[in-house]
């Protein structure tokens, strides 16, 4: 029995067919893209961020071969520097109590002059100091 009335055809399709469906192989292909470009700029920042450290230490590259506490007030540090011909900077040598507490710091200049700076110098302190350790070289600009 017709009532007159026409229903509609509203079947709705599954979502695969009306967006496509990627299939297994498909989306691990695109998944391993993804992490090759992902890897590759990894990679390409940790080799850029390694050769600028490279490129800085080799520009001046200190140590603290010896130090001496003469007083309470003093530690004799032998400094030892290997730079470029022409570069001069800064070495910071911190001295420390032996509670750990920071007694001596400061930046001793390092001449332009030469490929190596080899020298002996006096760290004051605010009270006996227990250690000298190089904190870093720093070129000048």
């Amino acid at each position: 029995m017709d009532s007159g009335t026409t229903t509609a055809s509203t079947t709705a399709g599954n979502p695969e067919d009306r967006y496509g469906r990627l299939s297994n192989r498909e989306a691990d292909r695109r998944l391993k893209l993804v992490g090759a470009v992902c890897g590759v700029l990894f990679l390409g920042l940790v080799a850029w961020l390694g050769g600028s450290y490279l490129l800085r230490e080799t520009a001046m590259n200190g140590t603290v071969p010896t130090f001496e506490v003469v007083s309470d007030s003093a530690v004799q540090v032998h400094l030892s520097v290997r730079k470029s011909d022409g570069t001069g900077g800064i070495c910071t040598v911190r001295s420390q109590a032996a509670d750990g507490s920071v007694v001596g710091l400061y930046d001793f200049p390092v001449p332009a002059a030469g490929d190596s700076y080899d020298e002996v110098v006096t760290l004051r302190t605010t009270a006996r100091g227990t250690t000298a350790e190089l904190l870093g070289c720093t070129p000048a600009k």
